[in-house]
Formats: C-alpha cells, sequence, structure tokens
C-alpha cells in the first residue's frame, strides 16, 4: 500500500463534497507527474490525505481512500469544459485520473502551519518551498503521523 496527499480548494470540493458523494473521480489534473502517478502508482487501496489548498488555513481535513485504478479523464474530451484537450482522442487520451471514496474526517483539522511546525514532518513533500504539485507521494511514517494528529492523538 502507497499514501499519497491530494490538494483540492473545499470550495470546489472539500472533505464534505466527498462525504456527502461517498466516491468522486479526481478529474481535471493536468500536470504530467501528477498524472503519472496516478496511472503508474496509484492503486486501489492506498491512503490519500485530503489537503484543502488556497484555504484560510489550508490543510489536512480527512482521509479518502483510492477506489478505482485510473481511467482517462472524461473532462479531456468534453469541448465545453475549461480543460477540453484537442490533441486527445479516445483511442489515445493525454489524461487520466483515479477514484477516491471518502473514509475519514478528521476531528482535528491539521493545519500546514502545524505541519510545518512538527518536526517529525520535516521531509514532508507539502511543506517544502515551491512544491504545488496536487498529488504528492507520502511516506509511511508521515502518514501515520498526520493521522494522529488528526484523530486527536498526539
Amino acid at each position: 500500500m502507497s499514501y499519497w496527499l491530494m490538494k483540492s480548494e473545499p470550495e470546489v470540493y472539500g472533505i464534505d463534497h466527498l462525504k456527502k458523494d461517498s466516491t468522486t473521480w479526481w478529474e481535471c489534473v493536468r500536470n504530467y507527474q501528477a498524472r503519472n502517478f496516478m496511472t503508474t502508482n496509484m492503486k486501489p487501496g492506498d491512503e490519500v490525505l485530503f489537503y484543502h489548498s488556497n484555504a484560510k488555513p489550508p490543510g489536512i481535513a480527512g482521509l479518502a481512500i483510492v477506489s478505482q485504478p485510473a481511467q482517462p479523464d472524461k473532462t479531456q474530451f468534453d469541448k465545453k469544459s475549461e480543460y477540453f484537450d484537442p490533441k486527445a482522442t479516445k483511442e489515445k487520451p493525454n489524461w487520466f485520473c483515479v477514484q477516491i471514496k471518502f473514509k475519514e474526517k478528521f476531528n482535528n483539522f491539521v493545519s500546514l502551519e502545524t505541519l510545518k511546525s512538527e518536526k517529525a514532518l520535516k521531509d514532508l513533500l507539502v511543506i517544502k518551498r515551491g512544491q504545488r504539485l496536487s498529488i504528492q507521494p507520502v511516506r509511511d511514517k508521515d502518514f501515520d503521523y498526520i493521522c494522529r494528529l488528526g484523530r486527536g492523538e498526539k
């Protein structure tokens, strides 16, 4: 099993949306490295830290699980979508997305400020300067530590 951090703006699609919907396809990602994580590395059963970005404050709101492997992102074929890709075809899609399902909303929102203040999380990618990737791998020990913070166990 692998662990991931996935960013979303809470006004666009936050943890409460996922809780209500139960599952969602992680569509509209237009970064090759993030796409490659979804197509090559992410597998059903992997766990996800659901991160609220562009929020006040930004931070981790809860957990999700990868429930379906990567499939072509339908938005790349929709000419009305801002995510339309004229180079993509159904035979040769450019963009993919995994499906995630809701697992848990944390009792304690784990803010970016908290993540930065915890010495144990010093190698966490999301706290690194200039790290803007919307999907990031997370080490097992960092995932467990953050879950304890979110559940109020630390």
